[in-house]
C-alpha cells in the first residue's frame, strides 16, 4: 500500500471505483461520513460492489455500539481483512474484531492513553489518530489555532500515536488535512509526516493525493545524496565527517529511510 489513503463514504458506491483509481488505498467508511438512516444501504454496498481488498480498508464504528456490531456482520464472508476501528480505546475492542488486520484509530482522550497498549496487540497493524474527534472529546472547539497550527494537545496525541506504532513496530497514519483548498499547508504537513516517521496519511478528497504522494516520495536530490552517503559510509566505518556534517548509525538510518521510501534498498 502507498502512502495515500483516501476516505470514500461507503453509502456513496458511484465513487468506489474513482477513490480505488486515484489513490493508493481506499478507506471506506461505515461510521462518520454515513448518515444514520444509510448506514444499511452502506452496508450492503460494501457486497455488491467490491473493490480490490489489498488496496481497500472498511473503517467500521466505535466497539459496543449497535452499528460496530452490524458492521461487523456485513463483513462476515466479505474478502476485507483490513479494518480500521474507530474511535479505539482499548485493547478489549480491538480483540473483538478477531480474524483481521485492524488500523486502530486513536481519536479520544482514553485511546491516547492507552495507545501504548493498543500498539503491542499483534492483530493491529497500524495506528491512525484524529483531531477533531479528539477535541470534541475533551470538550474542545477545534484543534487548530487562527494560523492553521495544531493545538498542543493534539500535537501531543499525534506524537504519542507515532511513538507507540514505532514502538512496536507498527505503521503510523497521520490524521486528515480538513482544508480542502489550503494546498500550501496540506503540503507542509504531509512533509513533515513523511519526516516524521509517519507510513502514509489519509485524505478526505482527491485533489489531496498528489501532495501526499510528492511528500512521501523523495526526489532524485535525496536519493542520490543518500545513496552516496551510504557509499562512503562502506568505505569509512564509524562516526566520520561528510560535506560539513557528523555522521554516525543514526544519520546512516535516515539515509536507508530515504531509499526505502522511494523504493530502493539500503
Amino acid at each position: 500500500m502507498g502512502p495515500a489513503l483516501l476516505f470514500c463514504p461507503a453509502d456513496r458506491a458511484d465513487r468506489y471505483a474513482k477513490a480505488a483509481d486515484r489513490a493508493d488505498a481506499v478507506i471506506l467508511d461505515l461510521e462518520d461520513a454515513v448518515a444514520p438512516a444509510d448506514k444499511a444501504a452502506a452496508r450492503a454496498n460494501l457486497a455488491a460492489h467490491p473493490l480490490d481488498p489489498a488496496r481497500t480498508i472498511v473503517r467500521v464504528n466505535a466497539a459496543g455500539t449497535d452499528d460496530f456490531a452490524a458492521d461487523v456482520a456485513a463483513l462476515a464472508g466479505l474478502p476485507y481483512r483490513t479494518v480500521m476501528l474507530a474511535k479505539t480505546e482499548d485493547v478489549a475492542q480491538v480483540r473483538a474484531l478477531a480474524g483481521h488486520d485492524v488500523i486502530a484509530l486513536i481519536e479520544t482522550a482514553a485511546g491516547v492513553l492507552a495507545v501504548g497498549a493498543i500498539a503491542a496487540e499483534p492483530t493491529v497493524v497500524a495506528l491512525m489518530w484524529g483531531a477533531e474527534d479528539l477535541v470534541a472529546s475533551l470538550g474542545g472547539t477545534g484543534s487548530r489555532t487562527a494560523d492553521g497550527r495544531y493545538r498542543a494537545v493534539a500535537t501531543h496525541a499525534r506524537s504519542m500515536t507515532l511513538l507507540a506504532a514505532g514502538a512496536h513496530g507498527k505503521a503510523a497514519i497521520d490524521a486528515v488535512y480538513t482544508a480542502i483548498e489550503d494546498t500550501a499547508g496540506l503540503a507542509d504537513e504531509c512533509e513533515d509526516a513523511a519526516a516524521s516517521g509517519f507510513a502514509a496519511k489519509a485524505c478526505i478528497h482527491p485533489s489531496q493525493v498528489t501532495a501526499v504522494r510528492a511528500a512521501f516520495a523523495p526526489d532524485d536530490e535525496e536519493v542520490a545524496a543518500a545513496r552516496e552517503l551510504l557509499e562512503e559510509a562502506e568505505r569509512r566505518p564509524g562516526v566520520f565527517t561528510w560535506r560539513g556534517t557528523m555522521v554516525d548509525e543514526p544519520i546512516l538510518r535516515h539515509a536507508r529511510s530515504v531509499l526505502a521510501r522511494a523504493g530502493g534498498a539500503g
